[in-house]
């Protein structure tokens, strides 16, 4: 029977099950293929609960994500400003403004919840 994971010992049966499934051939709709989607899904909420994932670092967000995409320096001056804004910016000697998270929330799609952490 489904239930909600409240204990560890809850958790690894859980993530045994989920193994066990994903072993066999499953078909969409099938019973199995229900239990898997509802052990992910509780899985997934006691894992945010007990094994929270912090936000990165928004300058290293910021720097991964322009890697990421292969953007230009000039391409990043166009959002951050000038060259020497991005350059005190991407240093920590200048913080980000309001206009500049939201255009590196628009443009690059960071979320605002990591570009607002102090850093």
């Amino acid at each position: 029977m489904l239930k909600p994971i409240k204990t560890e010992d809850e958790y690894n049966d859980a993530l045994a099950r989920i193994y066990e499934l994903m072993q066999t051939d499953i078909l969409d709709g099938s019973a199995n293929s229900d239990e898997l989607e509802i052990l992910s899904i509780l899985v997934k909420e006691y894992e945010l609960v007990h094994y929270p994932v912090a936000y990165p670092n928004p300058l290293e967000a910021i720097k991964f994500r322009v890697e990421q995409m292969n953007l230009s320096e000039s391409e990043l001056s166009n959002i951050l400003g000038n060259r020497s804004r991005k350059s005190e910016i991407l240093s920590g000697k200048r913080k980000l403004s309001l206009s500049m998270i939201r255009k590196l929330t628009e443009m690059l799609n960071i979320p605002a919840e990591v570009l607002i952490q102090a850093y």
